[in-house]
């Protein structure tokens, strides 16, 4: 086969792969968009939850382990630090059962995208989807090494903690920017070009996600016939 030809195929192929991967993430985005509405009507437990209510009783920082000025995903690495406030009282973190620890977008990269879209009821809230670690509460200063996921898109961002009681509830928070999160922010950008291999692997991942949505979605449906027929 003629090397012109070759070239001028794969120089087609490459778009309509990638707008084809554009549009499985995107039919996979209103799946996963639909089953969260799903969860949200049938387990509406955490609705009456409001980031107001919280406790800011948590101390967290973030720093980028180099002085890069724009992280790149999949390679640089944030050291992230969280603790109980010497402010707060002494047994504010006795309801602590969990840590959730979550990468959240600063208002300049919600501009213009309602899918990131911050509201005070916590089972509205778009603000901070990327989860970093959720792991069993130690009362002792904590820190972690993470290094930016493959698959975060570009932007800027800051770090929340979350503080999970026995019911799995929001009960306290702390993040590494101020309360307007304008400072202590970091960006990143997100790998781009024909990486054939990241989109199929990423592809995988979202549908293994919205499956795992549908299973706990049935499997939340099922308990709470269980708890009704109690």
């Amino acid at each position: 086969m003629h090397p012109v030809f070759l070239i001028k195929k794969s120089i087609f192929f490459l778009p309509t792969f990638q707008n084809l991967t554009m549009a499985i993430h995107t039919l996979l985005f209103a799946a996963s968009l639909l089953i969260f509405s799903f969860i949200e009507s049938s387990c509406g437990g955490n609705k009456d939850k409001v980031f107001t209510g919280l406790q800011n009783s948590l101390e967290v920082t973030a720093k980028p382990v180099q002085d890069s000025v724009v992280l790149e995903a999949g390679k640089d690495m944030v050291t992230i630090k969280w603790k109980l406030k010497s402010s707060a009282k002494v047994d504010a973190d006795d309801t602590f059962k969990k840590i959730q620890v979550k990468l959240c977008y600063a208002p300049i990269s919600q501009v213009d995208r309602p899918w990131r879209k911050t509201h005070n009821e916590l089972f509205k809230d778009k603000t901070c989807p990327h989860e970093i670690v959720s792991k069993s509460y130690d009362k002792t200063p904590q820190s972690l090494d993470w290094t930016v996921d493959l698959d975060i898109p570009t932007g800027t961002y800051f770090v929340r903690a979350y503080g999970i009681d026995g019911d799995g509830q929001e009960v306290a928070y702390g993040q590494s920017s101020d309360e307007g999160r304008k400072k202590n922010l970091f960006s990143v950008q997100a790998i781009s070009g024909g990486h054939v291999s990241l989109d199929i692997a990423s592809i995988l991942f979202s549908i293994f996600s919205v499956v795992s949505l549908l299973v706990f979605f049935v499997k939340e449906k099922k308990k709470a016939k269980l708890e009704q027929r109690e």
